[in-house]
């Protein structure tokens, strides 16, 4: 349930488990835990940023809130926030925002291998803040009532944006510097991170942008133009033969958020059932039709951005048959279509209108993270790395899996810190068409440069993104 609906739960933690530190804000006061494993790092968890999306909040965009909180229903949009212990409001610690991925339907806080208190315990150096944001039907309904009036949008991107501007309004009472924040996503989070690029590029509060596996060029939209799957799920929990208005006031007042979660916990696709998918769609506000032409024309923050991919990254995406799923060579050729190829074009067409960029490419190969052992440098693999969980999964982690984890987040703090000068300081060029990306667990290095036409190689036999 929690997973579909991307929810945390949510509610001041009570006085009593308030260890250090009481931090006051625009929602009220909070009580930071600490947990025994990481001593010197607070965790607020459960932060409201806007007013529970409930009755006819649900399936329309995100509102501030309004008043001091107090107990919630699990459907609220939260934020974690992990703080050094020691952080004052004079620390001016960068900040890095968290975007969880999961392919806009699926997703939340509440997975522990996204836990950023063991990498804030080494470096006592940042703040980190995982954001909440709805998904699926939840967050992006595509349904006829919405686009009768105009409001037809994708929320769960809206979300995403008020989490900011809560984070922009708050985060100098925990400890961070307004003025040093990043925007860090991954999957459909880094397509995310991307939207919110070209939605904003005016206005984009944060100061750096992080990619991994995903942009704008590595995502899909909504092909329902009908708003056939909205009117399938309406029909099937008591909301059939409606307006196209009466059927969405239907569907936020007599539809519970359970019956939703059984729907889809039951939902079996059939020969006379419909493939239901809630994804992005083309709004024009946080959406848009041709990237390519937008950002040809300016049209983007035009921020320091660093983007990369994974080298087997379809091995955890495809459906595999037997101990030893499919073949290398098909899983190398949709990582290259999917995602590798994309990220290619996307940082050529950056460094053509003159935006800095730092493009990576991870091999990382490591038993204790690795649920199949042929899986390789798989689709999220490299995210226990930088969190700094890649010890909690299947056994101890190695010397050499440490050392690839503490390169890679330090070069990620360095260049929250200063995403112009850093990373070059640090052996890590910024991105040309005959340059090279950063390369991590290599070849049994930690970091090492690979050429960028390596990265090239084979991506001719697709077709240009749009």
């Amino acid at each position: 349930m929690k997973s579909l609906l991307s929810l945390a739960l949510a509610g001041a933690l009570p006085a009593a488990a308030a260890l250090s530190l009481t931090v006051d804000t625009t929602v009220g006061r909070l009580y930071g835990m600490v947990n025994g494993s990481t001593p010197e790092v607070v965790q607020f968890l459960g932060v409201p940023f806007a007013q529970p999306p409930l009755g006819e909040l649900r399936f329309a965009p995100p509102r501030p809130m309004n008043r001091p909180f107090g107990p919630w229903s699990e459907d609220c949009l939260t934020l974690n926030i992990y703080a050094p212990r020691k952080a004052t409001p004079g620390h001016r610690l960068p900040v890095i925002i968290w975007i969880f991925g999961g392919g806009f339907y699926e997703g939340g806080l509440v997975t522990n291998g996204f836990n950023p208190s063991a990498w804030i315990q080494r470096t006592q150096g940042h703040i980190v803040v995982a954001v909440n944001y709805r998904t699926n039907i939840f967050g992006f309904p595509n349904s006829a009532g919405l686009a009768a009036t105009g409001q037809n949008l994708n929320l769960g991107l809206l979300d995403q944006r008020l989490a900011v501007e809560w984070v922009r309004d708050n985060i100098a009472d925990f400890g961070g510097d307004v003025s040093r924040m990043a925007l860090w996503g991954q999957s459909s989070g880094a397509a995310s991170t991307d939207y919110y690029n070209f939605a904003w590029p005016d206005d984009p509060i944060v100061h750096a942008l992080i990619m991994h596996s995903g942009s704008v060029f590595a995502t899909g939209s909504s092909n329902d133009v009908t708003h056939s799957n909205f009117s399938f799920v309406a029909g099937t929990l008591g909301c059939a033969n409606l307006s196209a208005s009466d059927e969405l006031d239907c569907m936020r007042h007599n539809v519970s958020a359970d019956a939703l979660v059984d729907f889809y916990q039951n939902y079996t696709l059939g020969a006379d059932v419909p493939a239901l998918k809630f994804t992005t769609i083309v709004d024009n506000v946080t959406k848009f039709q041709n990237f390519t032409t937008r950002a040809l024309a300016g049209n983007y923050s035009k921020l320091p951005a660093i983007l990369g991919t994974n080298a087997d990254e379809e091995s955890s995406l495809l459906p595999w048959i037997g101990p030893h799923g499919y073949n290398q060579s098909y899983i190398h050729y949709t990582t290259l279509e999917v995602h590798q190829c994309p990220a290619n074009y996307y940082t050529d067409l950056r460094y053509n209108t003159s935006s800095l960029t730092f493009r990576y490419y991870n091999m990382g190969n490591f038993s204790n993270t690795s649920p199949r052992p042929w899986e390789g440098a798989y689709h999220t693999s490299e995210l226990p790395l930088v969190f700094g969980t890649y010890d909690w999964y299947g056994g101890p982690a190695t010397e050499y899996q440490a050392a690839v984890a503490t390169r890679w987040q330090d070069l990620y703090l360095a260049f929250v810190k200063d995403p112009v000068h850093a990373l070059p300081k640090l052996g890590w060029p910024a991105y040309t068409p005959a340059g090279y990306a950063n390369g991590f667990a290599v070849n049994g290095t930690v970091t090492s440069l690979v050429p960028i036409t390596e990265l090239r190689a084979g991506c001719a036999q697709f077709p240009l993104p749009k």
